[in-house]
């Protein structure tokens, strides 16, 4: 008899418990501790099922013996003990036990010893019941999958269109900001509901999108190529959980900074000094930082140069960002751009949750101005902002360069932005507007009596 070769890094229950941990919304590494394996074997799981668990892993009914039943039987058998006491001591038949020796007991060097490790793993490898997928099992609905998912762009004439050259796969995400294939790429979910209109009457003709994605993602299921992850449209190498895909690494929202908290008086525009801002990015991971005031909509560019070494050191873990728009760096732009301003137009700061503002508390100790962040995928809750970054990409589209503009350059856009008359404030300028809002400030108040 063909060796079965040697028992895997872990049992069922440990890939039970990785998924499960994953479902959660866990790393992969994390994932793999709280199984009970190395954070290296929770990476290599996850990679080779391309992010799915491969079933359903249901739990155990307590039918079958369990791993705890088997460590029980082993340590009574290095007692001494008879079946009758070991079964009597587990709750179990005679029969089970001496069934459980006869089929899983090791015969390494001629004798039957039997190890609770050695035998998980006989009743695992029994257990598994290997079934074609359908997609291997019918060629013809392969056929027709691979042509919807991946099949060639052609003309109303039926020519090929091949499109850009496109780099190999490499197991990778789709490239950034580079061409993709040109193909026919259909969802799972289209391929799946246009079978039962293509083939009404024919049964075999029929899959379910969750089936084709396993094709695709999990290594050894079904004929889909690999490479094949490409033609999505997500173009993801590995699925994301669901769970991991909602969390969001932003711990420095809490609740009283969040945009629920701001002023009232930030909402309706009447008072000046609520101020939006964001960061505009280029190529390489050049930034331009963008403040506009609510209310007059006067636009401040914050200059974010590069930092020594940059393009010449290797990158410090927890380090300082050198490309120039690290947490520090926008911190101290923004201080020096409301140094100048006086404090009745410091009052608040709304931020997207980008974690270049995450010392957003010692920003608020130098300058007194209140930070607060919007919601996730929210971006109307800062729609001043998003508006003029769109008339900012006039002069600074989306990938080019943006660290060869000087401080004065960028002050110069500034102002002719602000130069510009806007129907919002009634055909005056920003600037006209900050200005009237400059000389209300300096009008001595009018005393009232009670």
């Amino acid at each position: 008899m063909c060796s079965p070769g040697r028992p895997p890094v872990a049992r069922q229950e440990h890939q039970q418990r990785f998924w499960a941990a994953i479902a959660r919304g866990l790393s992969s590494e994390d994932a793999g501790v709280a199984a009970g394996v190395s954070p290296a074997v929770g990476t290599r799981w996850f990679r080779n099922c391309g992010g799915m668990p491969p079933s359903d892993f249901p739990a155990p009914s307590g039918r079958y013996l369990s791993f705890a039943e088997r460590e029980e039987i082993a340590l009574g058998r290095a007692r001494g003990d008879s079946i009758r006491q070991i079964a009597r001591g587990l709750g179990r038949p005679a029969s089970t036990m001496s069934r459980e020796l006869r089929r899983n007991a090791g015969t390494r060097g001629g004798t039957l010893v039997y190890r609770a490790t050695l035998a998980q793993w006989h009743r695992d490898r029994r257990a598994t019941r290997p079934k074609t997928a359908r997609l291997a099992g019918n060629e013809r609905l392969r056929g027709y999958v691979q042509d919807r998912l991946a099949g060639p762009v052609r003309r109303g004439d039926g020519t090929v269109v091949p499109g850009p050259w496109t780099a190999p796969f490499t197991g990778r995400n789709k490239p950034h900001r580079q061409d993709r294939r040109w193909v026919s790429a259909w969802s799972p979910e289209q391929i799946s509901r246009r079978l039962r209109v293509d083939f009404p009457d024919d049964p075999t003709m029929r899959i379910s999108h969750e089936a084709i994605y396993q094709a695709l993602y999990i290594e050894g299921r079904g004929t889909l190529r690999r490479e094949l992850v490409a033609c999505l449209r997500t173009g993801r190498a590995l699925r994301m959980p669901r769970a991991r895909a909602g969390r969001r690494g932003d711990g420095m929202v809490t609740p009283e900074v969040r945009i629920g908290a701001r002023p009232v008086e930030a909402t309706d525009r009447a008072v000046a000094g609520h101020w939006e801002g964001d960061l505009i990015i280029g190529l390489n991971r050049s930034a331009i930082g963008t403040l506009v005031e609510r209310t007059t909509r006067l636009t401040v560019l914050l200059h974010l140069p590069r930092m020594d070494g940059y393009g010449h050191q290797p990158r410090v873990k927890n380090g300082p960002a050198l490309a120039g728009r690290g947490a520090d760096a926008v911190r101290d732009a923004i201080t020096r751009a409301f140094a100048v301003l006086p404090e009745q137009l410091r009052r608040t700061l709304t931020w997207d949750r980008g974690t270049e503002m995450a010392g957003h508390a010692a920003l608020t100790a130098d300058t007194g101005l209140g930070v607060y962040f919007a919601d996730p995928h929210s971006p109307w809750q800062r729609g001043t902002n998003e508006n003029t970054n769109g008339l900012l990409r006039q002069y600074f589209p989306k990938g080019t360069d943006l660290s060869r503009w000087t401080r004065h350059e960028l002050a110069t856009i500034a102002a002719t932005l602000n130069d510009r008359p806007r129907k919002t404030l009634r055909w005056k300028t920003p600037t006209e507007a900050m200005n009237n809002q400059l000389l209300s400030l300096q009008q001595p108040g009018v005393a009232t009596t009670g």
